[in-house]
């Protein structure tokens, strides 16, 4: 009975760590992303609608990605923060289509 007990306790306290971790990441990138918007894009903080942190299952610092909707703007913008710790748009949605930008060139796909 002792050891069914601890071992919730460490399945309880590893499972508590890595929603931590994740909470974490998310939060950095989606700070980061506001930060980059309103500072370096010049993007009042009221003309931002949203801006969620998402898993987007993609390689690297691609993985952790933020998609932003901005006001009287019908597309959705995604961005990641790289190894460099630099604001990258990865993509937009506009009209149901998508446009990457995969090493700064933009491509449809």
């Amino acid at each position: 009975m002792k050891k069914a007990g601890i071992f919730i306790i460490v399945l309880s306290i590893i499972a508590i760590g890595v929603f931590g971790v994740f909470k974490f990441k998310m939060n950095t990138v989606e700070s980061a992303v506001l930060n980059y918007l309103i500072t370096e894009e010049n993007i009042p903080e009221d003309m931002i609608l949203n801006a969620l942190g998402f898993i987007a299952n993609l390689p690297n610092e691609r993985n952790w990605m933020v998609s932003v909707k901005l006001k009287e703007d019908d597309k959705t913008y995604y961005y990641y923060k790289n190894k460099n710790d630099e604001v990258i748009l990865e993509s937009y949605v506009e009209n149901g289509y998508e446009y990457v930008y995969p090493n700064g060139i933009l491509q449809e796909k």
